[in-house]
């Protein structure tokens, strides 16, 4: 039987190899984990389609390959077996150990990965330099090994074994050849290099243009206090994308998707507004769905509850897929003026939000006040919309950040 790569969502192309989660010879049953890829979009697992052992694999860990490739080839029985003639061949081929490996294959799917917090693509850059991951300190939350810690324990290796060379062989005259620049390589894989397809594509194809606008949240920042007050905290990026989706249904033309082959623009009548989530893999962009029938707590908890699934490498297909508007905030990373967002392709609009300053501002009385401003960047497809209708756009927004309590009209 082959096991051929299939599509995981959203028209996938092509996905890349990050390693196989069993080896020729091992016995599998229905469903059990069979590779590790990485889409364009997040890291998945392919599944065995049936009861067999594992005879050949037909790529390899690195490889990018299109949907339908044959990853694996899988010997199985016929139509009706138990799979104890299976079982039989693993242990009559593994005589010693045979009883150990079946009984360890049931307890879990993949016995010679411990339960050791690091990504996938962490793992990965350990197999590529032949560093046993268990050997590795992590320096992360909770003891998580971060890419940073596997370079860091390569270095120190290596550095270890030059000082043993040294020891062990006569001093030579120093050489007069003038030193390279030294420095390291990193594997520019996975998550990563989707993340830079994708962006390519996009600014390929979209003509993007990028609105500034300055937003008053003095009053939202004391709103946000008195919920608090009460026991009731919502985060400032819910009132933002609550803000928005309600923006949206005064102009649909950024809730879009343009079709150039049938010379139409589709208007969306749902908000799935993605949210850009920095990870230790690379920026991911979980979705929360139907936005516009939400209420500001029920954002708040959902958004809550992306970012961990997010953070912690547990995101499924449909946490993010099928989003129609982006936005980023990376104002609690300080220091951010302003910046030109790249849109996700096939959507036509993002927003980013940037760092929250205490500014004099005169009022319309002429009289000078201490305001918090916050500095928003709109990039919008300029074949489907205009400067003005971005600026109408983000004119809306910052009225419902200057008055936040118009927001409560609109739980439901």
């Amino acid at each position: 039987m082959e096991v051929k790569l299939h599509d995981i969502g959203e028209g996938m192309a092509e996905a890349e190899i990050n390693c196989f989660l069993v080896k020729p010879g091992d016995y599998v049953k229905a469903d059990d984990p069979l590779v590790e890829v990485q889409t364009d979009k997040m890291t998945a697992e392919i599944p065995s389609p049936s009861t067999g052992i594992v005879k050949e694999f037909l790529v390899a860990p690195g490889d990018t390959v299109p949907v339908g490739t044959t990853l694996i080839i899988l010997e199985t029985e016929g139509k009706g077996s138990s799979g104890e003639i299976l079982r039989d061949k693993v242990m009559a081929s593994q005589p010693e150990q045979a009883s150990v490996a079946i009984l360890q294959k049931e307890e879990t799917y993949s016995p010679i990965f411990p339960r050791i917090l690091a990504s996938p693509y962490t793992r990965k850059i350990a197999r590529d330099n032949s560093v046993k991951i268990e050997h590795v300190t992590g320096t992360g939350p909770a003891g998580r090994i971060l890419d940073e810690d596997v370079y860091q324990y390569i270095e120190q290796s290596q550095t270890k074994t030059r000082k043993t060379s040294q020891l062990e062989q006569p001093q030579k005259e120093k050489q007069t050849v003038p030193a390279a620049i030294q420095g390291k390589t990193i594997p520019f894989r996975g998550r990563r290099k989707q993340i830079a397809k994708n962006l390519l594509t996009s600014i390929q194809t979209i003509p993007h243009c990028t609105h500034f606008e300055e937003v008053d949240v003095t009053n939202l920042i004391e709103f946000r206090k008195d919920l608090k007050a009460a026991g009731k905290s919502i985060s400032a990026s819910a009132f933002f994308i609550k803000a928005l989706s309600v923006c949206l249904k005064e102009f649909p033309i950024f809730n879009a998707v343009l079709d150039e082959q049938k010379e139409e623009i589709e208007l969306l009548e749902e908000h799935h507004i993605g949210t850009a989530v920095d990870t230790e893999d690379g920026l991911i962009v979980p979705v929360i769905k139907s936005v516009e029938k939400k209420s500001l707590p029920e954002i708040n908890r959902e958004m809550k509850a992306l970012t961990e699934k997010a953070l912690a490498n547990e995101l499924t297909v449909s946490d993010i897929q099928g989003g129609t508007f982006t936005v980023s905030n990376v104002g609690p990373l300080g220091g951010s003026i302003g910046a030109t967002p790249i849109i996700q392709h096939p959507q036509v609009a993002l927003v980013s939000f940037h760092k929250t300053k205490r500014m004099p501002v005169v009022n319309d009385q002429d009289e000078i006040e201490i305001r918090s401003i916050m500095n928003i960047s709109m990039s919008f497809d300029h074949r489907v919309a205009d400067g003005a209708t971005a600026v109408k756009f983000t004119n809306l927004f910052a009225g419902y950040m200057k008055d936040p309590k118009m927001l409560l009209l609109e739980l439901v």
